[in-house]
């Protein structure tokens, strides 16, 4: 199962709590991301990241000018800021979808971090 291999891999890095639902939630550089393992066919399992970099910010012209300008800088995912509704308030969150299979444990590993490593990034770039 490719969560558990994903928990497995992960585990030495960063801190890693296994869901009741599935997911991962993975701590690492002092923001916190969920991974899912997505079952899309047969052989095919996407693993599904989501790192929070940002939340209950206020909406302005400025911060729409900063995650943009990440969402073109991030390599590897979407940078997005999801706004809340009836609030002028939003999160800003990474996004990143790719097939678990195929990938030894070092380079799954490698991949998880390359991307949170981009949102660290992207985080400390939104608070600069």
């Amino acid at each position: 199962m490719l969560a558990a291999r994903l928990a497995d891999v992960l585990r030495d890095v960063a801190v890693v709590v296994e869901e009741d639902d599935g997911a991962l939630t993975v701590n690492h550089g002092g923001a916190v991301a969920s991974l899912r393992a997505v079952p899309i066919d047969d052989d095919l399992e996407l693993v599904s990241l989501t790192q929070l970099l940002a939340w209950d910010v206020l909406v302005t012209n400025r911060i729409r000018t900063r995650v943009a300008e990440q969402t073109v800088k991030t390599l590897l995912g979407t940078v997005a800021l999801v706004e809340k509704p009836g609030s002028k308030k939003a999160d800003v969150l990474l996004r990143y979808n790719f097939p678990g299979a195929g990938r030894s444990d070092d380079a799954l590993r490698a991949l998880v971090l390359v991307v949170l490593a981009g949102g660290d990034d992207a985080r400390a770039a939104l608070r600069s």
